[in-house]
């Protein structure tokens, strides 16, 4: 095959792909993105499983850069499933004519740096060879393999087997079927109550309980479409300066300050709304002070007591050794009403750990359960597994798997020392983990584009992140964890727990959005000083 010589390559064509691509070629860039998944969609390509859809609502849940787009699409839910949030991306697809310069069921396999030529040359999964100026990594930070998990035999079960990451294109049928679930975190959340509806039995095997909170998703009224429309500029820019993506405020006062009948009321009423607001319009101090965490998780163990009809099942399903917030939050339709059904029953693994996967099922320390159907919601290698499962090595030749074995080392989440000309969206280190993914995606896209230009307007041929500054930046988006409870939760992905030898550590910026936001331009501003900037030949 003839050499691909380009300006910039984006790899992947998710919501943070196409809107660079997008941004780039609007630019006057020969750039292509190279997506390994025969669609565009990314995570929502995948992510595909029984009751899969966004926790945040589907107003902010798009982009923001083109008016028309956002005058011309109309979301149908509060929170929208997969498959709308898919049509709305291949929709964007379509509408900026991106088709042309997606390169589809095609990976990245390696990517080498020159000094000589201040290049990349990458090799493709089916034997291109590209080289490139810039390459900017959109794989997104739930885009890694699935973890399966440590489990003695999970090659060996006869039956039907099927991980939430990797759900199967074709329909899956529950009907009539014994079906066994690993996993209660937000993918297994929103299984259980759908496969519930149609099997036989669903025998749910939980580690760690999840503090669940209602969605109270609904169809959107046309009126309220009406009225977000009118107002979506101030919507938007109230969004972009939150803390997570969102224009939600935490309630200024303290809990533990705050009268108990003040407190039942505000809990209660965040309850009835639904959805992220529990967490993100409660108390301020919830993330930070544990008597006012455990106040609000005994609110939400009182309301597991009301919605669950056995009282020992009930406490088998509460949460008691991290605090609320500390993982991911959460939230769907159904969850503990789900175990009031004669075909759903709780399998406690802490008290009776599963010893292996069978042939014919699951098989604890007392019991074997029979099924028909397994199903994983076990996780991802989150944040650093979608940059470290690709080859890609720095200017001396040291793949970025080995420069991260010991921790994550980057400058502003967004650039690796080492990598010149290398960037990620959403990449470890940035405000990905705890915000509302599509601004946050808009903020990475428009400082990487706004670096590139300024890059081809000033004939600089390379840009390379300071060391001591990633070293810097690593320790702000430690000490800025250590205020909080979130190193509390022991299995969270939030801080690499939930993967065997993976670094200890906080894997993303939680100053808040818009703070970061300021960081980042306040660094573009300096003409980019904290970074090595190398001139083109003769310039």
């Amino acid at each position: 095959m003839e050499r691909m010589e380009l300006d910039a390559v984006v790899v992947g064509a998710g919501f943070s792909g196409l809107y660079m691509l997008h941004k780039l070629r609007s630019q006057g860039l020969r750039v292509k993105a190279f997506e390994s998944e025969p669609g565009v969609g990314g995570t929502w390509y995948k992510n595909r499983y029984p009751g899969a859809r966004c926790d945040s609502e589907s107003e902010f849940y798009c982009y923001s850069f083109s008016d028309e787009i956002l005058e011309e699409w109309e979301w149908s839910e509060k929170f929208p499933a997969w498959d709308e949030i898919l049509r709305y991306l291949n929709y964007v697809t379509d509408k900026l004519n991106l088709r042309e310069d997606i390169i589809l069921s095609t990976r990245i396999d390696t990517a080498r740096y020159d000094e000589t030529t201040e290049r990349w040359t990458l090799a493709t999964s089916d034997g291109q060879t590209v080289t490139t100026q810039h390459i900017v990594m959109a794989v997104g930070p739930l885009s890694a393999a699935p973890i399966m998990p440590n489990i003695k035999g999970t090659d060996k079960f006869g039956g039907e087997s099927y991980h939430t990451g990797a759900w199967p294109h074709d329909p899956v049928s529950y009907k009539g079927k014994r079906i066994g679930l690993i996993g209660t975190g937000s993918s297994g959340s929103q299984v259980l109550p759908v496969v519930a509806k149609e099997a036989k039995e669903v025998y749910v095997f939980q580690r760690t309980p999840p503090y669940v909170t209602p969605a109270r998703n609904r169809p959107l009224d046309p009126e309220y479409i009406r009225d977000v429309k009118a107002n979506y500029r101030d919507l938007w820019d109230r969004a972009r300066n939150s803390s997570r993506g969102i224009p939600y405020n935490a309630d200024p006062r303290s809990a533990v300050k705050t009268s108990k009948e003040d407190r039942e009321e505000l809990f209660e009423s965040l309850w009835q709304a639904g959805g992220n607001q529990f967490i993100r319009k409660s108390f301020h101090d919830i993330f930070t002070n544990q008597d006012s965490n455990d106040i609000l998780v005994d609110f939400v163990h009182r309301k597991i007591d009301e919605l669950v009809d056995d009282p020992k099942v009930a406490e088998k399903l509460k949460g008691h050794d991290y605090p609320i917030g500390t993982k991911r939050p959460v939230t769907t339709d159904g969850y503990y009403e789900a175990f009031n059904r004669d075909n759903v029953t709780l399998v406690d693994v802490r008290a009776d750990p599963i010893s292996e996967i069978t042939e014919k099922g699951v098989k604890t320390g007392t019991a074997e359960y029979e099924l028909d159907m397994l199903v994983y919601a076990s996780g991802f290698d989150s944040s650093t597994g979608p940059f470290t499962r690709m080859d890609i090595q720095s200017k001396d030749g040291t793949p970025l798997k080995e420069v991260w074995k010991d921790g994550v080392r980057t400058y502003l989440g967004l650039t690796v020392p080492g990598f010149p000309n290398m960037y990620m969206i959403c990449g470890p280190q940035s405000p990905a983990i705890l915000s509302n993914a599509p601004p946050c995606l808009e903020q990475g896209v428009e400082w990487i584009s706004d670096c590139i230009e300024y890059m081809k307007k000033n004939d600089i041929a390379a840009l390379e992140a300071d060391s001591q500054k990633a070293v810097e930046w690593g320790e702000l988006c430690n000490e800025l964890v250590e205020h909080t409870l979130i190193p509390k939760a022991k299995t969270s992905w939030f801080m690499g727990h939930n993967v065997p030898g993976k670094p200890k550590e906080i894997l993303g910026y939680i100053g808040g959005l818009n703070k970061f936001g300021d960081l980042i331009d306040d660094v573009a501003s300096s003409g980019y000083e904290d970074f090595d900037l190398r001139r083109k030949s003769g310039s």
